[in-house]
């Protein structure tokens, strides 16, 4: 195990950074103001890293600008941070900006991943384990849970918040909240069903996986509006797994994706 710090003679750092053993800062990388970089943490080449909290064992790839100012023009240069935590990878020219004088804060969990190109803006909550892909446009204020998954070229809508174990199609445009562990794909994005395959990967069982296909079907085929039909599920003995999903749906203020049609509010594979 490196323990060493290693920091390229060409790169810039500033005094009030702090750095751990084992951190490799690269070539010509900036390390800006009031930086906190754990163990093991490697920086590439040209990245920029300012009013950040990095996690064990993260990695920030070339060209990456981390805890940059928020895009918003209310800020007026607040102190405020980005938080990530351990294991993250940050690939090629991702762009995570800091917070606002709104929440002072953009968090970021463990393990996640931001391919080349993709965007976190000010004030978002990223769950952990989260995986999203290239060039994807994550606005101010979105909260995205554990495990989801956004395809290529996605673009989430400020205020929007997307469940854990969600997964969102490439290219899809998000105006509305997205159930947890459900599929949206489109523009503007409807349901397509369970995920099932993250599902099983993660372990839920086949009561818990049942037991979302019944809810699925009654909540989004329902004859009575979708706010009675969650108050009347909240009522009933149902698995934890729906308990999260009708927690989340009742917790609303955006408003619900629905499904593409009927047909797809029924299938349950």
């Amino acid at each position: 195990m490196n323990t060493v710090m290693t920091i390229h003679p060409t790169a810039i750092i500033h005094p009030t950074a702090q750095i751990a053993d084992g951190v490799i800062i690269g070539p010509y990388a900036v390390i800006g103001e009031n930086v906190v970089l754990h163990p093991r943490v490697r920086i590439g080449p040209h990245a920029v890293v300012e009013f950040a909290d990095v996690g064990e064992a993260c990695q920030i790839h070339a060209g990456s600008f981390i805890g940059t100012a928020p895009q918003d023009l209310k800020y007026r240069g607040e102190r405020t941070r980005v938080s990530l935590g351990p294991g993250c990878v940050i690939r090629e020219c991702v762009t995570l900006n800091r917070g606002t004088a709104a929440t002072a804060l953009t968090q970021i969990g463990a393990r996640c991943l931001f391919m080349a190109y993709s965007h976190v803006a000010h004030d978002c909550i990223i769950g952990s384990e989260v995986i999203v892909a290239n060039s994807v446009a994550i606005a101010g204020h979105c909260d995205v849970g554990d495990g989801a998954i956004i395809g290529g070229m996605a673009g989430i809508h400020q205020f929007v918040r997307i469940g854990k174990l969600a997964m969102i199609g490439a290219g899809a445009m998000v105006p509305l909240d997205i159930a947890p562990f459900t599929m949206a794909q489109g523009d503007r994005a409807k349901l397509h069903g369970l995920n099932l395959i993250g599902l099983k990967r993660r372990g839920y069982s086949t009561e818990a996986i049942a037991d979302l296909k019944k809810a699925y079907r009654e909540l989004f085929d329902a004859t009575i509006p979708l706010k009675e039909q969650i108050e009347h599920m909240m009522k009933q003995e149902r698995t934890p797994a729906v308990r999260d999903l009708l927690s989340f749906l009742q917790a609303s203020t955006r408003g619900i994706c629905r499904p593409a049609s009927k047909k797809n509010a029924v299938e349950e594979d």
